[in-house]
């Protein structure tokens, strides 16, 4: 039952089961989703009140090969998997690239993957970035997963990150609230634009330490999951995470192979059990090690 109106069928499709645009479409086009009992275009506006029915059809082929590709299970059972994922380590694949990411690692580890977000993506209910490091969960059948979109739908399903940012923040907590689309300078990055040409953003955030060097230890919370949208924000309150590549700046003092960004606490309920559980992940070794180094250039001023 749509609860307030969207923009667009697909549109709200996408975050009610937290799937692609392309993938909402595609059930979509297919006849697989009902408004008020008749098939609908994606391009339909929905409205507050009505009906919608989605029915996930059965899993296609999946030509993915599982790879024995190392990678951290923190928690796991029959319904959900919880993953640190390492940085440099792609979630899913790609049009032409269908070997050595996450997805190949969990067709290797693990008997069953939900299959309600296509063939590329089996069991994948949220991401991150590939250069950025930390915890995700993972659907191991539809049921776990459309509990899990719910829950992210619902902003019941907590995802806190760490990030290491250029600049001294002012503020020691607030919320960012913009619309996140494509940047109309550069296709292949996101940016907040106006309300027309993207979609809502909301992240919170809270300074955890001001390092004299000039950068910020801050917590985020998402309250929404756009592309990039911690760094985006981040570079739209002018303090860019550290060693971003595509936000950031290329001058770097440290020598990273991406962003200082770690999804570090991850809250939700267990599809099945209704237990409310939280997963923790410590920072990986190169990021601490650069917390350390400005803590001892910190105290070395202060002698």
């Amino acid at each position: 039952m749509a609860e307030s109106a969207a923009a667009r069928l697909d549109v709200f499709l996408s975050e009610r089961l937290n799937i692609t645009r392309s993938a909402a479409k595609k059930l979509i086009d297919d006849g697989h989703v009902t408004v008020g009992g008749s098939p609908a275009k994606a391009s339909r506006a929905v409205a507050a009140g009505e009906e919608i029915l989605c029915e996930i059809p059965a899993p296609q082929a999946l030509d993915l090969t599982p790879q024995d590709i190392p990678i951290d299970i923190i928690y796991e059972d029959d319904d959900i998997a919880v993953v640190n994922k390492p940085q440099g380590l792609t979630v899913h694949a790609g049009s032409g690239n269908l070997s050595g990411t996450l997805v190949n690692a969990l067709l290797y580890r693990l008997k069953s993957l939900s299959s309600i977000n296509g063939v590329i993506r089996p069991g994948i209910v949220h991401r991150i970035d590939k250069d950025t490091s930390g915890l995700l969960v993972v659907a191991k059948n539809d049921a776990a997963h459309l509990s899990l979109s719910e829950q992210i739908s619902e902003k019941t399903c907590r995802r806190e990150y760490l990030a290491l940012c250029d600049g001294i923040f002012k503020e020691d907590a607030g919320r960012v609230e913009t619309y996140i689309g494509r940047s109309p300078a550069d296709r292949t990055k996101m940016a907040v634009v106006p309300k027309e040409k993207g979609r809502y953003a909301a992240t919170n955030f809270e300074v955890v330490r001001r390092f004299a060097a000039g950068y910020t230890l801050v917590r985020f919370r998402l309250e929404t999951g756009r592309t990039h949208q911690i760094r985006v924000h981040c570079k739209h309150l002018g303090h860019p995470i550290v060693g971003d590549p595509v936000y950031g700046s290329k001058r770097q003092k440290f020598k990273l192979n991406g962003q200082l960004l770690h999804a570090c606490r991850l809250e939700l309920t267990h599809p099945k059990t209704g237990e409310r559980m939280a997963f923790e992940a410590p920072l990986p070794a190169y990021f601490s090690e650069v917390l350390e180094k400005l803590d001892r250039e910190e105290r070395g001023r202060a002698r």
